[in-house]
This record gives structure tokens, sequence and C-alpha cells, in this order.
């Protein structure tokens, strides 16, 4: 029916759609079309590539869907998900697949609370970018084409057990590169091993005290890869490892301290940075701190932030991801309700 969508079903529409990051132009074009279909007005943002990527043939684009002259209130959340793809599937109580919870079951929640906000006479907006799991470079192209003048509101969607985060942890990734020189394996002391040097550096990087804040809790650290060497039967000239600090307040102390650890075994790259939030509460909603990052810093021209979704971020990227029916559609009155009182 015109102007009306079931969430649970249309989440699972939504992850049967593959949308890896980077070829997220089919859930683009579904949405286009299906917003369009409801009475949505809506706009194609296109997004370039990396200038690394392989991209001949393909496109991809945020899409903005409004209903009114002005949106009070924009809802938003992003249309990439983390490979590989899993196809939808569902018991009595939860949908399953990739995208479930992160975030295309947010994604429905929120189509389906602008559908009863709009009957409700409410000028309200949906953003949806790509790129989110990698570099938010749809959110900082859709920061240079928010509406004029802004919307008041953007509530962002990101898998929270349906509580308003009141914070969220910035993110710092670095690649970390130790250079050496290659040697016949049995004649080591005419070499110099790169890998060697760059372990030494991650172990002291492992030991290095890292900053906490009140509420928010510590900063940690992952190394995600690490690479390096020509054989086993040679000296490795090079080593590299990319790391993941997750942020409770400003970087540069942090940087500093990083720099100073892995000075003379390998050259530390501040590869990019998603600064730590604090975020917008209201009274009688329970709260939580995320420990993820997510789109928000890079959309600033959108409106005063929140931050709540349903979905627990803990099934987010696994091969179990799912989303439980019952907070799927906890989440449209709730969404509603949040609406309607920044909105008075």
């Amino acid at each position: 029916m015109l102007g009306s969508m079931d969430p649970i079903a249309f989440t699972r529409q939504l992850v049967d759609i593959e949308s890896t990051t980077g070829h997220e132009a089919a859930v683009g074009s579904f949405l286009l079309q299906e917003l369009q279909t409801l009475g949505f007005a809506v706009q194609k943002m296109p997004v370039p590539f990396p200038p690394d990527t392989a991209s001949e043939g393909r496109e991809r684009f945020n899409v903005y869907a409004y209903a009114g002259s002005r949106p009070e209130v924009v809802f938003s959340t992003h249309m990439d998900t983390v490979p590989p793809f899993i196809p939808s599937s569902e018991d009595g109580k939860r949908v399953y697949g990739r995208g479930s919870c992160d975030a295309k079951g947010i994604m429905a929640a929120q189509i389906a609370a602008a559908l009863q906000l709009r009957r409700e006479g409410r000028q309200v907006g949906l953003l949806y970018v790509v790129g989110e799991e990698s570099d938010s470079l749809g959110a900082l192209v859709a920061n240079n084409q928010a509406p004029q003048p802004p919307p008041l509101y953007l509530i962002n969607g990101e898998p929270t057990g349906n509580r308003l985060a009141i914070a969220s942890k910035g993110s710092l990734r670095v690649q970390l590169t130790a250079s050496g020189r290659m040697a016949h394996s049995a004649y080591p002391e005419l070499g110099e091993s790169a890998i060697e040097k760059l372990l030494d550096a991650l172990q002291r990087l492992r030991a290095m005290p890292l900053p906490s804040a009140p509420v928010v809790g510590p900063a940690t650290l992952n190394i995600g890869t690490v690479e390096g060497g020509r054989a086993p039967n040679v000296v490795p000239d090079f080593a590299r490892a990319h790391l993941q600090y997750r942020l409770v307040g400003p970087s540069s102390a942090l940087r500093q301290e990083i720099q100073k650890a892995v000075s003379g075994l390998a050259e530390a790259e501040f590869v990019l940075e998603i600064p730590f939030v604090k975020l917008k509460a209201i009274a009688g909603l329970p709260t939580m701190v995320a420990a993820f990052t997510t789109d928000i810093p890079g959309l600033s021209h959108w409106g005063e932030p929140l931050l709540i979704g349903p979905g627990s971020i803990h099934v987010a990227h696994t091969d179990g991801e799912c989303i439980e029916k019952s907070e799927l559609t906890q989440a449209v009155e709730l969404y509603c309700r949040i609406a309607q009182d920044l909105a008075r």
C-alpha cells in the first residue's frame, strides 16, 4: 500500500541486495525507487571511488529523500556492509544476514518511522550514505550538499540496542612500516630483519599506557593486519602492520607517543582519523557509550546529532549477524518519539 511498509520484510529485501563497501549501487538504486514509490522526493548524490580503486563501469552514490520543504529531523545510516555477503533468513524471533543489524534493519525502521511522521504532517528526511565501513567518504560528500537551511537534528542509526549513545569513541588508523636488508637466512648477520624490527615496535606499542576518560573508559588498540618478508630462507627487507586505536579524546598526545615508541624501528603513518564525539541525550531514554565510530563527525552540516538504533554491535561483522524482530519494531516507535520530542 502506498505510504506504508513492513520493516521486517523490508529488512530482508535490503539484506538480500549485496552492498559490501564499494559495491553499493544496487541497494542505492533499490532505495531510490522504493522511496519515490512511497511518496518521498529523492536525490542521488554521486560519490567518487578512492583513487587506488578499480572502478571502471561502476558507480556509487548516497541517497537523500525528504518530505516537506525543510526537514527538521533527518534519519541517517549507511548502505554499505563489511564482507562477505550473507543472504537473509529468519525465524520466529530474528532476521539474519549481512547488514541485518549493521545497518539495513536500522534503515528499514527509520523509513517506517518517517512514513508515520509524515502522516502526522511532520517534515522529515532520510540520508543513506556509502563507505562508512572504510573511510566515511559518502558522509563527507553529503556534508558538502546539506540542504539550506540545514536540518535541526540528525538521528544517526547504528546498533546501540535502542539506547541513546551519549558518546562515540573516535578512530585512529595507523600504518606501521619497517625496513631492513635482505640476506641469505644462513647468514642472518649479513642482513637486517624488518619483521623483527616491526615485532619490537609492536611490542612497544602494546606496552604503552593508553588514555582513559570518565564514563567513556579507556582507549584501545587493535593490531588488524601484519605482513612482510619474501620467503622463509630470506632475511626480510620489509614488514608492515595496520593498527586501529579507539579514541576517547584528542589524538595529538597519542600520536606523539606512538612516534616516540616506534622511533628507530619503524615509520608510523596516520592514515585516517575520526574524532571522539559527545552526543545529545533525551530525558527518560536509556543511554550507552558507543565504543565504535560512526559517520556523525563527517555530517556536521546536517544538524545536531543523536545516535541510536536497534540491534547489538556484538553480532555485527560476524557470520551470525542478526536483529531481533521485537527490537526492530520497537525502534520504529522510538524513532517517532524522539523526532516528535525534538521538533516540538
